[in-house]
């Protein structure tokens, strides 16, 4: 896997990928591609780039410092130099080139160069590990999770490595593992993720797609072993993220042109779209809990003391044998059903034989994804969970309503600063419409005020019908609503499941998770 690149490779390829502008401010001619007069140009484009990086405490002697971001600051560029960045990169657009002591190569679109300067770089890795690559508007932490457990316990049959996971939970790639802060990470530190797992002996990767990260280019050149579509509903509008739902649609079905084979949910909106999108990929299958005409189909479910059963038969898929199985699953809500069709389909078209799949998933649980957690008498009751759109919190609720009739419901949420303003309508009003007390609080609420975000969120909460307070610090509001419960009352904690840390402003503040305050105060 060993590989010497020069900062020559990296013109070469931006070139040949049609995005190079100019090189040290000089227009980027062909004869200048090919002879380097200067003899100091010639020894800079000779110069080993030892590796790549956007992020200025990271850069090192003989690395390539890409320019990005919406606060990149001038002195982040002149730091990567200080500590020896051999040049940097970065996106001209006015035809003028910032003044810089450093070697500079430009370029007419940063986002489409990072997957050119990654690939240069790593090389094409998806051919030699095998990438799993989920997307949906709900589910995909869950079936990424479903799939870990899978594979892990197909792996320890075979004498083969846990699998590695980029999920919007955690990252793990045999020699990182960490607490995530992009549900999909920019496409160079994704090689470095794939990289590790190859160099570590791992096999699979799991890792959730975002609609950002295919909208942007972050996944560009990567293939998919397989790829699920899960469902689709509206969320992430905004000007930062996707200007109407058609954009967001849009952005998620290009997940099936980078996939070797993919399976897709028969049960969501948009089906005329999916199935054509679907075509730009060589193989297809379908799941369901509706459709038994789906090559996955999913019934007969049945739900006690926190436990999901279900029937799957499996038919006509390529190479792998016709099933009918009964299948457990160790996370607790009939709402994951959707996302085990999800992992069974993935794991047929990957040929995991049927017993890991099962034995996977009687295990797999999620952290702070549908976590219950029981006072001591076991009568109160509280539910981590992330969800953190309409889709989620629907389908939610009516899962709550089947599995504890008649309980009454609180909620402690929040809604993020700065996109998904649509959220605060349809998350503030579907909470008035099913909890008997809404407690609104911070939810990453960046640059934006949070004071401002939560009155908007309590003004579609009461025209709803529900009754409401404002605590803006988290961990109080989840502190004063475990004094509200009694022995009728389920505390519903969504949005940020096991995460440790709050947006506030342009940082990330350390702060414990829900489920951390839920186990402390529980008590």
């Amino acid at each position: 896997m060993e590989r010497t690149v020069t900062v020559h490779d990296f013109i070469d390829a931006l070139e040949k990928a049609g995005l190079l502008v100019a090189i040290n401010g000089e227009p980027s001619l062909s004869d200048l591609m090919e002879s380097y007069t200067d003899p100091l140009l010639d020894e800079k484009v000779k110069t080993v780039v030892s590796g790549v990086t956007f992020n200025s405490r990271e850069a090192k002697e003989g690395s390539l410092f890409v320019v990005k971001g919406a606060h990149f600051r001038e002195q982040y560029l002149a730091d990567a130099l200080d500590k020896g960045a051999a040049c940097f990169v970065r996106e001209v657009t006015d035809g003028s080139y910032k003044p810089s002591s450093g070697f500079g190569i430009y370029v007419r679109d940063i986002r489409k160069a990072m997957p050119v300067i990654a690939e240069t770089f790593y090389g094409k890795l998806s051919d030699d590990l095998t990438m799993i690559g989920i997307t949906g508007t709900k589910g995909k932490s869950t079936t990424a999770y479903f799939m870990r457990y899978i594979i892990d316990e197909y792996m320890a049959a075979t004498g083969g490595h846990r699998s590695a996971v980029c999920s919007g939970i955690d990252n793990y790639d045999g020699v990182i593992e960490e607490e995530s802060h992009l549900t999909t990470p920019e496409i160079m530190e994704l090689y470095q993720h794939m990289y590790n797992a190859l160099s570590s002996g791992i096999g699979y990767m799991t890792m959730e797609v975002s609609s950002q990260a295919l909208k942007y280019d972050r996944v560009t050149g990567i293939e998919f072993g397989a790829g699920a579509f899960l469902n689709i509903g509206s969320d992430h509008i905004s000007a930062i993220e996707h200007p109407d739902f058609n954009d967001y649609l849009e952005a998620k079905l290009r997940l099936f042109g980078h996939c070797r084979k993919a399976c897709y949910n028969l049960d969501c909106e948009e089906q005329e779209r999916i199935k054509a999108a679907s075509a730009d990929c060589p193989y297809v299958i379908t799941f369901s809990q509706k459709n038994n005409n789906a090559n996955v189909f999913g019934f007969d479910v049945r739900s006690k003391e926190g436990k999901v059963t279900f029937r799957v038969r499996g038919r006509s898929i390529d190479g792998y044998p016709d099933f009918d199985e009964e299948f457990t699953l160790g996370t607790f809500g009939t709402i994951n059903v959707e996302n085990a069709l999800a992992a069974i389909s993935l794991s047929a078209l990957l040929g995991i034989p049927m017993e890991y799949v099962q034995s996977g998933l009687a295990k797999a649980n999620s952290p702070g994804r549908m976590e219950v957690f029981y006072s001591e008498d076991g009568k109160r009751i509280a539910i981590v969970d992330y969800a953190h759109n309409k889709l989620s919190y629907e389908k939610f609720f009516e899962t709550i309503k089947d599995e504890f009739p008649g309980k009454k419901m609180l909620i402690v949420f929040g809604c993020p600063g700065g996109k998904a303003f649509a959220r605060r309508e349809e998350l503030g009003t579907i909470a008035g419409k099913n909890c008997t007390y809404s407690i609104i609080t911070e939810e990453d609420y960046g640059e934006e005020d949070v004071n401002k975000i939560c009155q908007e969120i309590a003004g579609f909460v009461e025209a709803a019908g529900g009754k409401w307070e404002i605590i803006t610090n988290r961990v109080d509001a989840i502190k004063k609503a475990i004094t509200m419960m009694d022995d009728d009352t389920i505390l519903f904690l969504p949005g940020k499941g096991r995460e440790t840390r709050e947006k506030r402003g342009i940082q990330y503040i350390d702060t414990p998770s829900d489920a951390d305050v839920v186990i402390e105060f529980m008590k």
